[in-house]
């Protein structure tokens, strides 16, 4: 059987859908300042990446055809045939993986703080290295300091805190096999293929996937795509809630 994601649904039954899937290492709790703006009006599917919250966790490597497949079956399981996306980072890339081998099931598409390819392997690597020798818990506090900018972070420690608990108990399997589909990524020569409407939104401090050269890339190759900057770390939808919900609203 098909490993199904964990999934939470809130909004009007009859309402669009709207999937929300989020960074590697995060749960589906980190769009918690987006989910009243956009359940008001979408009927929203977050969900847990594989090995990461609530959804289980197989042995890897994984491969982002994997993970989309997986996200596919999840849909299917809740009788949702098409749907609109928004992915961040590691979410954006299965968005941007299902929009353009799956035409058919994505109606409009988000993609935030993502990329269609890292250049530099090796930081993946070594990522992988540590998780593998000594937990998620050993890579945190450092990845969820790039989440957002320090100033932002010192104002609000909860959430940085909440941050780094998600990273750290995110399961060190299922992390490390999602940064081996990072490492083999690279759909550059796809995205003239999706043909969803597409927001590219990137975070202006991003230093995860900085809006030069990952969010341009986006924007220059798919297909009448908008680029919309808005401030904040990598996960700028958190940081800039209110002017991310603004922008998702208007686009789907």
């Amino acid at each position: 059987m098909t490993d199904l994601l964990h999934a939470r649904i809130e909004g009007p039954a009859d309402a669009q859908a709207l999937v929300l899937l989020g960074s590697l290492g995060s749960t589906l709790d980190m769009w918690e300042p987006n989910l009243p703006a956009l359940a008001e009006r979408f009927h929203v599917v977050r969900m847990d990446n594989l090995g990461h919250g609530r959804s289980p966790a197989p042995a890897g490597p994984y491969s982002m055809k994997g993970l989309a497949d997986t996200a596919l079956a999840t849909l299917d399981a809740l009788g949702l045939d098409r749907v609109a996306w928004c992915g961040l980072s590691l979410g954006g890339m299965v968005g941007m993986y299902v929009a353009s081998e799956h035409p058919e099931r994505i109606s409009s598409l988000a993609l935030c703080c993502t990329t269609a390819y890292f250049a530099d392997k090796e930081p993946w690597r070594q990522r992988i290295a540590t998780v593998n020798a000594d937990g998620t818990g050993a890579i945190a506090a450092t990845v969820a300091s790039r989440w957002f900018t320090a100033d932002w972070a010192e104002a609000h420690p909860e959430v940085r805190d909440r941050a780094v608990g998600w990273i750290g108990d995110t399961s060190d399997a299922g992390y490390a096999a999602s940064c081996e589909a990072i490492v083999a990524w690279d759909h550059r020569d796809r995205l003239p293929a999706i043909e969803a409407p597409t927001l590219v939104l990137g975070g202006a401090d991003d230093l995860a996937t900085p809006v030069d050269p990952h969010a341009e890339l986006l924007a220059a190759r798919i297909p009448g795509a908008r680029l919309e900057i808005v401030p904040g770390g990598h996960v700028a939808t958190y940081e800039s809630a209110e002017k991310a919900n603004r922008l998702l609203l208007e686009h789907f």
